[in-house]
């Protein structure tokens, strides 16, 4: 079997994007609970990206895509809190890319 998944640029982004928040969650001190709940926000875009594209109907493949993106925005606001809402263009610039190729998928499946 192989797992397709694996090649979307999406999914490569997400993975990278997960690495960044573990780098500014090392690099910055924050609540214990946001910490949690930006590393747990960061692995949904992964899980959702992997799991919708397993799904065999569409509905069910822009869920999880819709999930993902929700996630996105939860991670924004996450760096929010951190940043006191001054957050690195960079981020916010992946935040942004990574949204609109969620954004594409979702609109792929609405049928």
């Amino acid at each position: 079997m192989s797992f397709q998944f694996r090649n979307m640029n999406v999914y490569k982004k997400a993975l990278f994007y997960k690495k960044t928040i573990n780098t500014i969650l090392r690099d910055n001190k924050t609540d214990k609970d946001i910490k949690d709940q930006f590393k747990r926000a960061a692995t949904s875009i992964v899980l959702n990206l992997a799991e919708g594209f397993g799904r065999f109907y569409s509905r069910d493949k822009k869920r999880f895509y819709i999930t993902a993106r929700g996630s996105v925005n939860e991670c924004v606001a996450c760096a929010d809190i951190i940043y006191d809402s001054n957050i690195p263009d960079s981020f916010l610039k992946d935040s942004e890319e990574i949204a609109k190729m969620l954004t594409g998928l979702i609109n792929r499946y609405n049928k």
